[in-house]
């Protein structure tokens, strides 16, 4: 059973299968063309132990679109968030539907999750991971000319073939995300964060080691930033750690994007935010209403990022 759990369990031509796909179904939806791919009449389930506005329109939007439909369910509808075991609901939800997407805490129970699921399990985020969301940035990325592997038909961007990406922010399941999407593509990444809130020192070795990408942390963003392509961002109060506001506050101060960083970036350099946005915390409000933010176009590209994963879930795991 092939599942989307992390993008560390997948290969660079894998990556851009999907990316592929999702730019081969986007263009089919902008061109007004009808969509039948092998989601027709199949069902997800969607799980949200974390609320979101982003994942669930356009998972569920998604579906819908791809021919199948969708079932949403909050801890509060389904007996996991009253006590049953993960493997008994695994099982059970998977006997019943075709695809399953979760949205939880732990990344081990998205991984105990599919242990016992008999349908692809899609994590649509974790306290680790956010896969689903890189490859929206990365397909907002190719849309911009920024791509060192493939291209949008309808970009009318100068290719930039060695790009550079800059995190700047809180060490966090975007910053994980990130440095295995690097370790993956080959991109240069550069992830600046305040002292003690780097991302977790196994994954930083993990990337490092098992690819030829140039993968920096520091704790300069302006360094950083130097002539980067893209520039991204991340809220630093995560949902569920509300408690530590203040103190990151405190410690992120010369850590939001503004005017002022983002003239260190490449002229044409790109700002994306995975969203919610927190203006006046990790970014200003003329960044991302600037000229050089994509941040809605990539919140959009959601929906097609999410069809493209599922899509190729279809492919690789139900029989023609």
């Amino acid at each position: 059973m092939k599942h989307f759990l992390s993008l560390k369990d997948y290969t660079r031509e894998e990556i851009l299968d999907i990316l592929k796909l999702s730019i081969e179904i986007k263009n089919s939806f902008l061109n007004g063309q009808k969509i039948i791919p092998n989601f027709k009449d199949k069902i997800l389930a969607m799980i949200f132990e974390k609320s979101s506005t982003r994942t669930r329109i356009s998972f569920e939007a998604g579906a819908y679109q791809l021919g199948g439909s969708s079932i949403f369910l909050s801890s509060k509808d389904i007996q996991l968030g009253r006590g049953e075991s993960i493997k008994d609901t695994a099982r059970v939800i998977s006997s019943m539907v075709d695809m399953i997407m979760i949205r939880t805490f732990e990344q081990k129970r998205i991984e105990e999750f599919a242990e016992y699921s008999s349908v692809p399990v899609i994590n649509a985020l974790s306290d680790e991971f956010h896969p689903t969301q890189l490859i929206a940035d990365y397909l907002t990325m190719i849309e911009n000319g920024i791509s060192m592997d493939i291209s949008a038909n309808y970009s009318q961007h100068k290719i930039v073939r060695k790009p550079i990406v800059c995190y700047i922010g809180d060490g966090n399941n975007m910053a994980n995300s990130w440095l295995f999407l690097a370790s993956k593509l080959g991109f240069e990444l550069r992830i600046a964060t305040p002292k003690g809130f780097e991302p977790i020192s196994e994954f930083v070795n993990i990337a490092t080691k098992e690819t030829n990408a140039k993968i920096n942390i520091t704790n300069n963003p302006k360094e950083a930033i130097n002539n980067a392509n893209v520039v991204t961002t991340d809220t630093w109060v995560s949902m569920g750690q509300e408690e530590d506001k203040n103190i990151k506050i405190k410690a992120f101060k010369g850590f939001c994007v503004n005017n002022d960083l983002m003239r260190l970036a490449s002229k044409n350099a790109i700002f994306l935010h995975c969203l919610p946005a927190y203006r006046g915390y990790e970014v200003s409000d003329d960044v991302i209403e600037g000229s050089q933010s994509k941040v809605f176009q990539e919140a959009q590209n959601r929906l097609h990022a999410q069809k493209g994963i599922m899509s190729f879930l279809g492919e690789k795991n139900w029989k023609k």
